[in-house]
C-alpha cells in the first residue's frame, strides 16, 4: 500500500479502537493507552519535533539565500501575510454565519454553575513584534521559538546572499543540511501510520462520550465550517490564483493533513508539509521554505473558525444577543489576535478569551467547549496546514508569471 493509504488505515483503526474501548471498557483503555497508544504516538511525535527546528533554520536560510534580491523577499512576504490575513477574516466570517444559522447554543441544556476558566494574558501586538528579534538565537532554537528562528534564518540567508563567493562554502553546507533533514523526514514518515493510530486512539478514547453527545451540534458546526472553508476559500484560491485543480491539490497534500490531524500541531507537521509541497505540489524550495514556516506560526484559519463558532455558541448559551457592530468587532479582533499572539503556547484559547472580552461575553464559557476541543483541534490543524500549502501554491504561480513577464520584456529589448 502507498503511504497515504497506510496512514488512512492507521487513523481509522485508532478511531474505532478508541471509541470502542471508551464505551465498553475504560479501564482496559487506560491500560492499553499507557503501554501501547501513548508510546506509539509520542515516539512518532518526538521524532517529528526533533526535525522541526533544524528544518526551519536550514530551509529558510537556504530559501532567502536563493532569492537573493531583498525586493523579491519583501514582495513574497507581503503576499504571504496578506493571504493569511484575508483567509483568516473569511474563515471567522464563515464560522459566525453558520453558528447564527444553526444555533448550536440554543439546543439542549448546559450546566453553567461549575464553569470556570482562567484566561492567560496575551501579549500586545507591539510586544510580539519586539520579541521576534532573538537576543540569543541558540536559546530561541532550544525553546523552539519559531518567530525568532525565522527572523534569525532570514538574516543569515540574506548575509550569505550578499557575501556571494565569500560564503559559498557555507551556502553548500546549508544546502547539504537541508537535504539531510528532508531525507530524515522520509525515514520518520515510515512510522506515520503507527504514530497516527496511537495519537488518534488516545485522543478519541480519552474523551467522555457524554461530553461529545452534549456538544454534538457545536462540533458539527465547527467541522462543517472547516470543510466549507477548505473547499470554498482554499479551493478557489488554488484554482483561480494557483492554476491548480483543487481536488488534485488536496489529494497530493492529504498525507500532510493526516499527520496534522493526528498530531494537532502545525509546527510538528512542518517537515512533512514542506517535503510534500516541494515534491508533490512542485512549490520551489525558496518559496516553500519561507511561506510554510511563517504560516505554521501565524496562519490560524482553523482556530479562527473555532473562535467564530464558539463566540456565537457561548452568547446563545448565556442568552446574549450580539449586535452587528459586535460581530464585526469579533472578526477584527480575531484577525489581529492571530498575529498578536503568534508563537504563544495555547494560542487558540488565549485568542478566544481576547475575542470574548472584546464583546463583553463571560470568559468562563470557554469551559463548556474544553471537553471536545482536543478532537476539534485535530481537524482545524489539518486545515491550517492546507492553508499554508495553498498560499505557497498561489505565490508560486504569481511569481512564475512575474518571471515570465520579465523574461518576455528582456527578449523584446534584445530583439529591438
Amino acid at each position: 500500500m502507498k503511504l497515504t493509504a497506510k496512514i488512512l488505515v492507521g487513523l481509522f483503526v485508532g478511531l474505532i479502537v478508541g471509541l470502542v474501548l471508551n464505551v465498553t471498557s475504560p479501564t482496559l483503555f487506560d491500560i492499553l493507552n499507557t503501554i501501547v497508544f501513548t508510546p506509539l504516538g509520542q515516539i512518532f511525535l518526538n521524532l517529528i519535533k526533533m526535525l522541526v527546528v533544524p528544518i526551519v533554520f536550514f530551509s529558510i536560510t537556504l530559501g532567502v539565500a536563493g532569492l537573493g534580491d531583498p525586493k523579491e523577499l519583501g514582495r513574497i512576504g507581503i503576499k504571504t501575510i496578506s493571504f493569511f490575513l484575508i483567509t483568516t477574516a473569511i474563515a471567522i466570517t464563515i464560522g459566525i454565519s453558520l453558528a447564527l444559522v444553526l444555533q448550536p447554543g440554543n439546543i439542549g441544556t448546559f450546566d453553567m454553575s461549575a464553569t470556570e476558566f482562567e484566561a492567560k494574558e496575551a501579549p500586545s501586538i507591539s510586544e510580539t513584534l519586539l520579541n521576534i528579534i532573538p537576543t540569543n538565537p541558540i536559546q530561541a532554537m532550544a525553546e523552539g521559538n519559531m518567530l525568532q528562528i525565522i527572523v534569525f534564518s532570514i538574516f543569515v540567508g540574506f548575509g550569505i546572499s550578499m557575501l556571494g563567493k565569500k560564503a559559498s562554502s557555507l551556502f553548500t553546507i546549508i544546502e547539504q543540511g537541508n537535504e539531510l533533514m528532508m531525507y530524515l523526514v522520509t525515514i520518520v514518515m515510515k512510522l506515520a501510520p503507527y504514530g497516527a493510530l496511537g495519537l488518534i486512539a488516545t485522543a478519541v478514547g480519552s474523551q467522555g462520550w457524554d461530553a461529545v453527545k452534549a456538544m454534538a451540534l457545536y462540533m458539527i458546526v465547527v467541522l462543517l465550517a472547516l470543510f466549507l472553508h477548505a473547499g470554498m476559500t482554499y479551493g478557489s484560491a488554488v484554482y483561480f490564483i494557483g492554476k491548480m485543480n483543487p481536488i488534485l491539490f488536496f489529494k497530493k497534500f492529504f498525507p500532510a493533513m493526516s499527520i496534522a490531524f493526528s498530531t494537532s500541531s502545525s509546527s510538528a507537521t512542518l517537515p512533512v508539509s514542506m517535503d510534500i509541497a516541494q515534491k508533490r505540489l512542485k512549490v520551489p524550495e525558496s518559496i516553500s521554505s519561507f511561506v510554510q514556516p511563517l504560516g505554521a506560526t501565524i496562519n490560524m484559519d482553523g482556530t479562527a473558525i473555532m473562535q467564530g463558532v464558539a463566540t456565537i455558541f457561548i452568547a446563545q448559551v448565556y442568552h446574549e444577543q450580539l449586535t452587528m457592530v459586535q460581530l464585526i468587532t469579533v472578526v477584527i479582533t480575531a484577525v489581529l489576535a492571530s498575529i498578536g499572539t503568534a508563537g504563544v503556547p495555547g494560542v487558540g484559547l488565549i485568542m478566544l478569551a481576547m475575542v470574548l472580552n472584546s464583546v463583553n461575553l463571560p470568559v468562563e464559557g470557554i469551559a463548556l467547549i474544553l471537553g471536545v476541543d482536543r478532537i476539534l483541534d485535530m481537524a482545524r490543524t489539518a486545515i491550517n496546514t492546507a492553508g499554508d500549502a495553498a498560499c505557497a501554491v498561489c505565490i508560486t504561480e504569481t511569481e512564475k508569471k512575474k518571471d515570465l513577464s520579465f523574461d518576455t520584456s528582456v527578449r523584446e529589448t534584445i530583439d529591438k
